[in-house]
């Protein structure tokens, strides 16, 4: 009599446990219905005939898409690529310090780029957490610009974006961190894209994400002149020094030299209409690292309900297509 198989703990583990069609089957299930019975995602209804040879089910009830298989409702729905390959690319995007491009997955699971660029914004997607509430105590705020050097731009690009000097901030995007200092024993940090530094940009997603009362932690910037009335504000100008006692947002510099350096490292290019995906995904390890690699991949992997991202809606193809008409 076979023996069931032990959860992975390792990535050759995980490889070796979703080889097998029918443990990678039932964890899928386990995943998707979080052990409750397998239900219809159309009427809802449990008595459903499982069709071993194709891996689906047919719910008994009179309706249209009566078939459906364990892909539908997650962010694998409408998928070709097979499960094994999903969980392994879930382990390896979860449990990858600095991420994995597209062309590493495209070589290491046999998928085209193609696929693997698609699948791993699907994956972001499933990290993509709720906020969870407001954040509470002592809360660093910080600000940082992804892009590139405008020294390492060929003349003719300077040129054309304006560029004069080699520190200059064109074509970069601003980001925010918000990070709370232990939180639950580890700190936690929720980013956001912006459009700007100043006052209008910054205070109201502090405002929305930091509950009144708490104190805040910033630099010199004059953006944040204004948050006294609402929150006990501490600043360390950086022109002086960059810790004072407790006065610091070194936290907050932690997570962007760790996000910088899977960006710079690994993705080297991100478009800035993408920007927030990455952010998502370096967001999510940070918040988690205190968890083993099993524990970390059985999380996103349980993230992957309730969401979906079709290629048109990656692409933009969709929004074109709405103007259009």
């Amino acid at each position: 009599m076979a023996t069931k198989a032990a959860a992975p703990t390792t990535l050759i583990d995980a490889v070796r446990f979703f080889s097998d069609p029918d443990v990678c089957l039932a964890a899928a299930i386990q995943l998707r219905w979080g052990g409750k019975p397998v239900s219809c995602p159309t009427c809802g209804a449990t008595d459903v005939h499982f069709i071993a040879t194709r891996r689906i089910w047919r719910c008994s009830q009179q309706h249209p898409r009566r078939q459906f298989s364990v892909k539908i409702g997650t962010v694998m729905e409408d998928s070709p690529i097979p499960l094994d390959k999903w969980m392994v690319a879930i382990w390896l995007l979860a449990n990858a310090k600095n991420g994995i491009s597209s062309y590493e997955l495209h070589r290491a699971i046999g998928l085209t780029q193609k696929s693997a660029w698609f699948l791993l914004h699907r994956v972001r997607l499933a990290m993509q957490a709720a906020d969870g509430g407001k954040l509470l105590g002592d809360v660093e705020a910080d600000e940082t610009y992804i892009g590139g050097k405008a020294r390492n731009m060929h003349i003719k690009k300077r040129k054309r974006m304006g560029i004069s000097q080699g520190r200059s901030m064109a074509g970069k995007i601003a980001v925010m961190g918000l990070l709370e200092r232990h939180g639950d024993g580890q700190s936690r940090i929720r980013t956001r894209v912006l459009t700007g530094r100043k006052k209008g940009n910054l205070q109201p997603v502090v405002r929305e994400h930091v509950e009144a009362g708490s104190t805040i932690h910033t630099d010199a910037h004059f953006s944040y002149q204004g948050l006294q009335g609402d929150f006990t504000h501490c600043v360390v100008d950086h022109a002086e020094k960059y810790v004072d006692g407790q006065i610091h947002t070194n936290g907050c510099e932690n997570f962007w030299s760790l996000l910088k350096r899977a960006i710079k490292g690994t993705y080297v290019s991100v478009e800035p209409f993408h920007l927030f995906r990455y952010l998502d995904e370096q967001a999510f390890r940070f918040n988690n690292r205190k968890l083993s690699d099993a524990e970390r991949f059985a999380y996103a992997a349980a993230m992957i309900v309730g969401k979906r991202l079709t290629y048109k809606a990656l692409i933009g193809k969709d929004l074109l297509e709405s103007r259009a008409n």
